[in-house]
């Protein structure tokens, strides 16, 4: 029987520190779920004299790595400095060591998790990463163990607070981009560069993830096609009003009968009647259709010290139960299937569009005229003069087309003479399940 378990701490930010605070004020919950005491023996920080908001024992913290990686007391290693090359090789070197390791680090796992899972597997060791997507919503353990037995056909999620609060306050409040942007990065929602972010790069790096477990399939990063809210307007967010729309940064992956994947990030209006479209603010949240289960929603926090150091320290519980059982490094399972992405000829939605026209006779017709050619219909139009101008503003809702046939269509759209400029245009979900 392990008489305790000691913990290594690759960084003591947001995350650390809830880490650290969660096993000191949790030890009588630990102690029951395991049978032994848990506690972090040792810290790795950048500087030891900085001034911090929880009490540390200075003889616990470190500028050296290798007092944790090297530490042969230290049973799991958690990873929570972030950054990928230099962090890579330190879980590398840990794992060799054979030791356990826990990340929060979703750039590390998207672009090296495959290779992680492989080393931790020939060494023994378990590596877990539920913090990587969602923060403190479990639904890496729901796609690996929860859904196992069923063939996952559909993923959409909000797994960007910081969009997805920007969305929600423009909608809401009728507000400008950039403006909402500010109020975020002052109030620590958005980073100073919120490129990641606002870009859908972070985004796309948990669908990666997401994608890979739920689909049973290694999707790189690469493979993510990715869009982000940079360039929506208040005029596009009041015009998905109307419509009945809501307008999320949502990442997308599906595959069809032919296990052929398609994964992707972009801003995405969705019926107000879908469960997506009712989360605001900060929360994140992942819808999943399984072909066994349906519809299901994981719903919760998607950052935040404590929601993500709780999913942190579940990651460590599960370490340690395997630990007493004798069972570590036997959940990786190479991907059943071999990757196959979809074509563009392949991919099928429904389209926003905004356009300004002409306001002359015949502007409309040629423009349905070039939707007929490519057997793209109408489900919704708006056509509106707009004020001290010679130009109307029109707003289509597509039927089903695909992106080949929709892209097709904007190249020409843009020449046609009628057409004075294409103002926006968007994917639409949510209304069929594939």
């Amino acid at each position: 029987m392990v008489k305790s378990i000691s913990i290594g701490l690759l960084g003591l930010g947001t995350v650390g520190s809830g880490v650290v605070q969660i096993v000191e004020r949790h030890q009588d919950k630990l102690m029951h779920q395991i049978g032994c005491p848990v506690e972090v023996t040792k810290i790795v920080v950048k500087n030891l004299d900085k001034k911090r908001d929880i009490d540390i024992d200075p003889a616990k913290l470190t500028t050296d790595p290798n007092e944790v990686i090297e530490n042969p007391n230290i049973d799991i290693v958690v990873e929570v400095m972030g950054g990928i090359e230099e962090t890579r090789n330190y879980v590398i070197k840990a794992l060799r060591n054979k030791k356990h390791v826990v990340t929060a680090n979703k750039d590390l796992m998207a672009v090296y998790g495959a290779e992680l899972l492989q080393i931790a597997a020939e060494n023994g060791c378990d590596l877990f990463f539920e913090a990587s997507v969602a923060g403190g919503i479990p639904i890496i353990r729901s796609l690996v163990e929860g859904l196992a037995s069923d063939r996952i056909l559909k993923l959409m999620g909000i797994v960007n607070g910081t969009t997805n609060y920007i969305l929600t306050k423009m909608t809401e409040e009728g507000r400008a981009y950039e403006e909402v942007l500010k109020e975020a990065q002052a109030l620590g929602y958005a980073e100073a560069d919120p490129t990641s972010d606002v870009e859908g790069l972070d985004a796309a790096r948990k669908m990666a993830i997401l994608a890979t477990l739920g689909f049973s399939m290694l999707i790189d990063l690469d493979d993510v096609k990715v869009t982000g809210i940079s360039n929506i307007t208040e005029e596009d967010l009041e015009y998905c009003k109307r419509l009945g729309y809501t307008m999320k940064l949502i990442g997308i992956a599906s595959r069809d009968e032919q296990d052929k994947v398609e994964v992707s990030v972009q801003p995405t209006l969705l019926p107000n009647s879908h469960p997506l479209a009712s989360v605001n603010d900060v929360f994140n949240a992942v819808y999943v259709y399984g072909e066994a289960v349906g519809e299901t929603m994981f719903y919760g926090p998607g950052a935040g010290r404590l929601p993500t150091a709780t999913a942190v320290v579940s990651d460590v519980v599960e370490v340690m139960k395997n630990m007493r059982l004798g069972v570590n490094g036997n959940r990786f399972a190479a991907p059943q299937f071999t990757k196959q992405l979809k074509s563009d000829e392949e991919i099928y939605s429904k389209y926003f569009l905004r356009i300004h026209v002409k306001d002359q006779a015949g502007a409309f017709a040629a423009i349905t005229s070039l939707f007929a050619d490519y057997n793209v219909s109408f489900e919704k139009i708006l056509q509106l003069p707009l004020k001290d101008s010679d130009l109307a503003e029109i707003v289509i809702i597509t039927h089903q087309a695909s992106k080949k046939a929709y892209d097709e269509i904007m190249k020409k759209l843009n020449s046609l003479d009628v057409v004075y400029e294409v103002k926006s245009s968007y994917r639409v979900e949510g209304e069929e399940v594939l």
